[in-house]
């Protein structure tokens, strides 16, 4: 006993007290994490992005990825405030999908360029929510120089804005056809679950996603419809349609744990697994009278249920997880049954047309056809090797976001980092011009608004200038403010002759065009509208939505990290 509690003393430890951080922004450590952070976000982001393998150094499976959702996830910190920023943009990623290293490179320029500057925070604050306002204030009028109207007349547009999404992830490793397939995949499916007969009440479907590795990425389908996952050895006669259908939420294993919470009370002599057996064949009987011919389970069904209902002519499926149940309510109309002790009534029993059986490499799925008009559709996705896989999925689901964002916003932001420049180009012009008003408002002297402004719209350049990895520079032109990208291995003697257009694919040439180096100033001028008809043809282009709001996070989160006085951390 003495020894134990010998033991037990020398394990204790005194606490240690909380330490006490003044001016985090002000220590070096912090601010060489935050350039870290910003160089390991930066050269994650774009198609040409470089990818990123991550490895906590305690052990665990190595994430590769250049997404910002899996990146984020997978790094961890002990400094609050790369923690703080971490969190501010996984939560912009949770709501949007879409735009995660736009705002967190953007935020931690915004901080580097506030710590280079020398302006005090406050001043740097005001600025940035004034350009904030301006910027969205901009973004939102109908004359915007960088906002395309999606038409939902055609197809191309929504194909454009996909194919943006889904190329800007190079963990994919998608060639041109193979990127433009899972983008038209990607819009039909969209397409698919937007309900054709609009109610009062709009309720979109459903896209059930189902991987199959070590195949071609062009073999990859949607169906209207479900897939599932078949038992082996399933076979089944021609049935006629409609197929009723009963769709169970509890497990039919005959587990204890299932009857409910309570005290049970057994007759002596009484077998348990015989009287639950009992109930369950009961409940075959009843479905078997109801003429149900499907039998659907979230979790698992006993071996003799299955085998009962197997030999009466039912299809019987269980461990469909809870993933599937919302698309299977929608697709059949049926309703969830969660008990074993009551009669089914007849209203809980769903239907679906048809069922078929289709083979998908090593993969055996049974398709149901839906009875009536449906927003229930089912992708097969196929890739080379699971790391490219996992991507293709998650950018797919990512995708289907971002399409779904267009039906409250139908707009659209020129991509290639042509929205930045022109947003910087605006800001700067409109700076300039509207000074004492903005210096009376915000309580700053006229050069540090200045300054503060050039800081913010330098900014955004460098987001811009972050999606080059190859040795290039980037240019503006002096007109319209669209980005431009020079291939190292082109001088400036042979600039003239290049044809490439610009980042978003809308001007297709520089030439006769004034344009500077990015990393050089220049006059400031105001963005040169489109002045055309027809609507802008880009190439890339960003969602609308959820590129606003990550504008919004960016410099939101940036603002209350140089508004921070003191960091307490607890080191026990």
């Amino acid at each position: 006993m003495k020894l134990n509690s010998l033991l037990l003393m020398s394990r204790l430890v005194k606490k240690s007290p909380s330490v006490c951080t003044d001016l985090p922004l002000s220590s070096s450590d912090v601010c060489n994490k935050l350039h870290l952070m910003k160089e390991f976000l930066r050269s994650s982001y774009g198609p040409t992005a470089r990818l990123k393998q991550v490895h906590n150094n305690i052990g665990g499976s190595v994430v590769t990825s250049s997404t910002s959702s899996v990146l984020l996830q997978a790094i961890a910190s002990s400094q609050p405030i790369i923690s703080l920023i971490r969190s501010s943009i996984l939560n912009h990623v949770s709501r949007f999908s879409d735009c995660g290293l736009f705002a967190a490179v953007f935020c931690l320029c915004l901080l580097e360029q506030a710590g280079q500057c020398g302006l005090r925070k406050n001043v740097m604050i005001k600025v940035n929510k004034h350009l904030l306002a301006l910027c969205t204030g901009y973004l939102q009028q109908e004359d915007c120089g960088c906002k395309v109207k999606l038409d939902f007349c055609s197809s191309q547009s929504l194909i454009t804005l996909a194919r943006s999404v889904i190329s800007s992830k190079p963990t994919c490793v998608l060639t041109e056809p193979e990127s433009d397939h899972i983008s038209r995949l990607a819009v039909q499916a969209f397409l698919l679950t937007v309900p054709c007969n609009i109610p009062d009440t709009v309720r979109l479907g459903r896209t059930a996603t189902i991987t199959i590795e070590g195949h071609s990425v062009l073999k990859s389908a949607v169906f209207p419809g479900l897939l599932l996952s078949m038992p082996e050895n399933l076979c089944f006669d021609s049935l006629c349609s409609p197929l009723h259908v009963v769709l169970f939420s509890i497990s039919l294993a005959g587990d204890l744990s299932e009857i409910g919470d309570g005290r049970i009370e057994m007759h002596q002599g009484v077998d348990v697994d015989s009287q639950i057996l009992d109930q369950l064949l009961e409940l075959g009987k009843q479905v078997l009278k109801d003429g149900v011919k499907l039998f659907l389970c979230q979790k698992v069904i006993h071996p003799v249920l299955q085998h009962y209902l197997r030999c009466n002519g039912v299809i019987v499926i269980e461990r469909l997880g809870v993933s599937l149940m919302e698309p299977l309510i929608q697709l059949t109309g049926a309703q969830p049954v969660a008990t074993l002790h009551a009669t089914i009534p007849s209203t809980v029993y769903g239907k679906v047309h048809n069922v078929c059986i289709r083979q998908f490499g090593s993969k055996t799925m049974l398709h149901l056809h839906p009875a009536g008009e449906t927003a229930i559709c089912s992708m097969i996705l196929c890739h080379r090797n699971e790391t490219m896989l996992n991507e293709l999925k998650l950018v797919c689901q990512t995708t289907e976001h971002v399409l779904r964002l267009t039906l409250r916003e139908p707009f659209a932001l020129l991509g290639g980092g042509c929205t930045e420049t022109h947003l910087a180009a605006y800001v700067r012009h409109k700076s300039k011009n509207e000074v004492s008003e903005s210096t009376s408002v915000l309580g700053c002297s006229q050069t540090e608004y200045l300054l503060a402004a050039e800081a913010f719209c330098h900014s955004l350049e460098l987001v811009a200038t972050s999606l080059e990895h190859n040795g290039g520079t980037s240019l503006i032109d002096l007109t319209h403010a669209h980005h431009w990208t020079l291939p190292s291995d082109v001088t400036e003697e042979h600039l003239e002759g290049v044809m490439a257009p610009c980042g978003c694919g809308v001007v297709e040439s520089c030439q006769n065009k004034t344009r500077s180096y990015l990393d050089t100033k220049y006059a400031g001028f105001s963005p040169a509208p489109w002045l055309t008809a027809s609507p802008l043809q880009a190439t890339v282009l960003d969602s609308f939505t959820a590129k606003v709001n990550a504008l919004g996070v960016a410099v939101e989160t940036a603002n209350l990290v140089l508004d921070v006085r003191y960091v307490i951390q607890d080191v026990n």
